[in-house]
């Protein structure tokens, strides 16, 4: 408790100075960055008060983990959502809708539709069939020492991914907002992160993550209101205007659109090969059934009913979230493409990139004082995303490496606890140094690639492991490892990564999006693998599935150990 004191006393002094310091120079926006300051400053000490606060209830694994099972069906609703909805989705899909119109929607419809999988194939199933992660889920009836360790590899690449294109984001948005030095930036939010994690564990995680969605929720309100405010709440009005404000728009991506006669409202603008857009929806919706740091949140609600409201109330936050980017996109075609204080006319970009559309926005529609407070929203965006990430990573190691493959089940609980706590210093370092290293690179792909390898490798083989009495440990471990490795392989050979990154000529594999390719072999691998396998270790896992089938429906035993 002393050591979490001083080190977040140390942090805030430094960074007070830092700030400080940074926002000096520039005269012109001090009003503008003090506002952001001071309200950046009051959801930190926040936050570290509930770090602090949560520090003195982690006192087991069950804590640290899961917050002890006592989190709410709406409480964990709203933490989901403060988990899910990230930077990318309030900066990026608002962008994107501004930037080329009805096709920004597909991620967010992508994303959208990957709760009701969870809802009614996922939530009452891991909650009865798990502990602490979808590991525990797998492993129920399989070989622990193998599939865990497989389990594990694909969670650490998919939250390391993930990670990287959040501190990058992180980093260029609060050098954008506040004047810091990208690497303050970035060490700052690793910082943080790592607080929460390491002494707050999954308690402080968790209310970080409510306060977050709360602020974000608001926020995007109240821009929305603002946009429509404009036209008198006429709808109608509103969308027709827009189309005629990208006729006349000084941007360079609406000067394109406006060339080749389309129409914001229908689709084609970003992606118009259907593979492409079939690919990329497979990975948005199966992805997000295949995140670690989101099917974590529903072990930490009481029973498999809890764990249903949390779908229910989080897809209806997300939801509504996402109506909202749809109305600030093009709320800032109206308010933000023709005013020069927020576009570089010669150029024809937005100040400070397409990304920060809701931010000037913001501005547009409630001035410095709501500026300030979205600023600080963003950041707690981003602190929020990549607290639950790196928890997931730490349990990784900890739990379904340490603990569960090498322990054998049997680990002292203080050591796997201070495995994890070491897990999540050494991930927040790893985020920081590669966020630092990455600043340069396009770094849009890692978001992809995270959702493909969730939807490759995580997703096919816990689904088959609840719903296919014939998966067997071999047919689970080869059929992830070749949705991993093909996910890897054909992202690499691809445009984004063999041409943009590389600087090759020709990509070697022609799409973008491998999710549609990928997953196929995931699953076709592990029916191959699975059928072949007749081994007696086989027969004993395909026996086990009807006590497993049991405890998935009624939750049975939910609160004691595993089959093995």
């Amino acid at each position: 408790m002393k050591q979490l004191t001083a080190l977040a006393s140390a942090l805030v002094a430094g960074t007070w100075t830092t700030l400080l310091w940074a926002a000096e120079p520039a005269k012109a926006e001090s009003k503008m960055n003090m506002t952001a300051i001071i309200m950046f400053f009051i959801f930190v000490a926040v936050t570290l008060g509930i770090t602090y606060w949560a520090a003195a209830r982690t006192k087991s694994t069950k804590d640290f983990y899961a917050a002890g099972g006592g989190i709410t069906g709406f409480q964990n609703g709203l933490a989901i959502a403060g988990d899910y909805m990230s930077a990318a989705s309030f900066l990026g899909i608002s962008s994107m809708v501004f930037a080329k119109g009805y096709d920004g929607l597909i991620y967010s419809i992508g994303w959208l539709v990957g709760w009701p999988i969870i809802l009614f194939l996922m939530a009452e199933q891991l909650r009865n069939l798990g502990r602490y992660t979808f590991a525990d889920i797998v492993s129920f009836r399989l070989a622990r020492v193998p599939v865990r360790t497989m389990s594990a590899i694909g969670t650490i690449c998919t939250v390391i991914l993930y990670l990287i294109a959040q501190m990058v984001g992180a980093g260029q948005l609060i050098r954008t907002l506040f004047g810091l030095p990208y690497e303050v930036a970035v060490v700052l939010v690793g910082v943080l992160m790592i607080l929460y994690v390491a002494f707050g564990g999954m308690i402080a995680t968790t209310w970080v993550q409510i306060i977050k969605a709360v602020l974000l929720l608001s926020g995007a309100t109240f821009i929305a209101l603002g946009a429509l405010n404009h036209v008198g709440f006429n709808m109608e009005q509103f969308f027709s205007m827009a189309q005629e404000g990208i006729k006349t728009s000084a941007l360079a991506d609406h000067k394109k659109i406006v060339a080749t006669n389309q129409d914001i409202f229908a689709p084609g603008a970003l992606i118009s090969d259907p593979l492409s857009a079939i690919s990329l929806g497979l990975a948005l919706m199966f992805g997000t059934a295949g995140l670690p740091h989101i099917l974590m949140r529903f072990f930490t609600v009481a029973n498999a009913k809890e764990a249903r409201k949390s779908v229910f109330y989080a897809t209806g936050f997300i939801g509504y979230f996402y109506i909202l980017t749809f109305i600030i996109g093009f709320g800032a075609v109206l308010l933000v493409s023709h005013n020069p204080q927020y576009v570089d006319a010669v150029k024809g970009t937005l100040n400070g990139g397409n990304n920060m559309a809701a931010i000037h926005l913001a501005h547009a529609t409630g001035g410095d004082l709501f500026l300030g407070f979205i600023s600080a929203v963003a950041f707690a965006t981003i602190l929020a995303v990549v607290s639950g990430l790196t928890l997931a990573g730490a349990s990784a190691v900890s739990h379904d490496l340490y603990a569960s493959a090498i322990c054998g089940g049997n680990a002292d609980e203080k050591k796997e606890m201070r495995i994890s706590k070491m897990a999540a210093l050494v991930i927040g370092v790893i985020a920081i140094f590669l966020g630092i290293q990455f600043e340069k690179q396009n770094v849009a792909f890692l978001v992809g690639l995270a959702f493909a390898i969730a939807a490759s490798a995580n997703f096919p083989i816990l689904i088959l492991s609840v719903y296919w009495r014939n998966l067997s440990t071999r047919g689970a471990v080869m059929g992830s490892a070749m949705g991993l490795i093909a996910t890897i392989t054909m992202v690499v050979l691809s445009k984004t990564v063999w041409v943009d990154v590389l600087g090759n000529k020709a990509p070697l594999f022609p799409y973008k999006d491998p999710a549609i390719f990928s997953m196929t072999l995931a699953f076709v691998g592990s029916w191959i693998f699975s059928k072949l396998d007749f081994s007696d270790r086989a027969k004993a896992e395909r026996s086990l599935y009807d006590a497993q089938n049991v405890r998935c429906e009624t939750g049975i035993g939910a609160s004691g150990a595993s089959a093995h």
